[in-house]
């Protein structure tokens, strides 16, 4: 019974999200709310709720500071500096201007939101792809490599969601996945290298005083910001974040706040400014803070009325034996098809709990098949999925059809995904 009711749980809530009858935040809550009533459950549903916010508030709390951080760093401008040294390097050639393509977005990519660093990337880059006569798929390519291969860290949407879903803990899933992402990051270099290469034996290279003029007017988004005078500083801040970090002396959500603090204090002292320095930045962590937190109530009552482990034991029943233990590559294998079906909540909050749970029963830890969701789905698929707005961003700025994207990313993004999962398989962070 159980496991036939947790089956309807998922299914309609997948239904509402994936139809648009209801809003991800709506329907957690309110499925949530329906289903404990409909098992019996009505008198212990608060307390599993409850319970279910309090695992998820770390998540939550990492992802407020973590982007009112790297919010704070692109207002201050610390990565412009950075960005006109690369348009100085390209002097008019499409290789360096494929390769500094990626290096770009890799930085801006820090912030965690797809969305803002297509934007920003695409509005400096695109006047000169136009002038140089590149393929604009090129850039629109490495552009959603580079965001997709960054999409993995901790304040970006995907690994939030798998960690509220699957209730782990994010260092358990994002620091063994920091050389994952460094293999995902040389492998956009590389076909940024392959595609700017191919440019440039097809136009050339533009010689450096027609460049100028372009780089000049591209450079526009940058010079509209002031120039940090605390640059050295918030450089140094960061830098000493990241190896915290990695290091983990703290929990990483003490770590920004306290991060977050310091360079608020330090580039905004007026209690004003700081203010509307934060309320600038609330609307990229508002809506996925309140998702986090209603995950939580949905998670809460879909482990603890037993649902979660009556299912798993279903599945269990009907997947060869030989199969279940090699579930974390599966699932990474299948990450970027599942992308074109299931939109971020709807695998990471309905599809991915089911996963964990079954593989549990093949003596495979959870955080295992988080780690392998995050090779491809949202991550390096994200960019590929119709289900993704910002998709519709991506080729809206560039210009191109979505088809037509599609088609030319296709191979390089499966090449990212299966790189990474190499390179996982090998250093042990998913098992074979």
């Amino acid at each position: 019974m159980l496991s036939f009711l947790g089956f309807c749980m998922i299914a309609t809530f997948l239904l509402l999200v994936l139809t648009k009858r209801l809003s991800v935040v709506v329907a957690f809550v309110l499925v949530a709310v329906a289903f404990a009533v409909i098992g019996g459950f009505s008198v212990d549903m608060g307390q599993m709720m409850m319970d279910g916010i309090l695992k998820v508030t770390p998540t939550a709390v990492m992802i407020v500071f973590a982007i009112l951080y790297f919010g704070l760093m692109i207002d201050v401008g610390l990565f412009d500096p950075l960005i006109a040294k690369i348009l100085n390097f390209v002097k008019g050639d499409p290789l360096k201007l494929v390769l500094a393509t990626a290096v770009m977005t890799i930085l801006v990519g820090l912030d965690g939101d797809g969305s803002s660093t297509f934007m920003i990337t695409i509005s400096a880059l695109l006047p000169i792809y136009k002038r140089l006569g590149l393929n604009l798929l090129v850039l629109a390519c490495v552009v959603s490599l580079a965001a997709g291969v960054m999409n993995i860290i901790p304040w970006g949407g995907p690994l939030v969601r798998a960690a509220a879903s699957l209730q782990v803990e994010v260092y358990d899933l994002f620091i063994p996945l920091i050389p994952v992402m460094i293999a995902g990051l040389l492998w956009t270099l590389f076909v940024a290298y392959i595609l700017g290469k191919k440019e440039r034996e097809r136009l050339g290279v533009m010689q450096s005083e027609s460049f100028r003029a372009v780089a000049e007017q591209a450079a526009t988004v940058e010079d509209s910001k002031p120039a940090s005078k605390l640059f050295w500083f918030n450089l140094i801040l960061t830098i000493m974040l990241m190896v915290l970090l990695v290091m983990e002396v703290l929990p990483i959500q003490i770590l920004f706040a306290a991060a977050f603090a310091i360079a608020l204090l330090v580039n905004f002292p007026n209690p004003v400014e700081q203010q509307k320095m934060i309320l600038s930045h609330a609307n990229s962590f508002v809506l996925i803070s309140t998702l986090v937190f209603a995950a939580g109530i949905f998670t809460g009552v879909f482990s603890g009325t037993g649902m979660m482990d009556a299912m798993a034991s279903t599945i269990v029943l009907v997947i060869p034996e030989w199969l279940g233990a090699h579930l974390p590559v599966v699932v990474a294998l299948t990450t970027i098809p599942l992308s074109f079906v299931f939109s971020p909540d709807a695998y990471y909050f309905g599809i991915l709990p089911i996963i964990s749970e079954t593989a549990t029963s093949f003596g495979i830890d959870p955080v295992e098949i988080g780690r392998a969701a995050l090779l491809g789905h949202s991550t390096v698929g994200y960019p590929l999925s119709p289900l993704v707005p910002a998709t519709f961003i991506l080729i809206g700025l560039v210009g191109v059809g979505f088809g037509e994207h599609q088609k030319f990313l296709l191979k390089w993004a499966f090449g990212a995904n299966l790189i990474m999962t190499i390179t996982a398989v090998l250093l042990g962070v998913i098992s074979f």
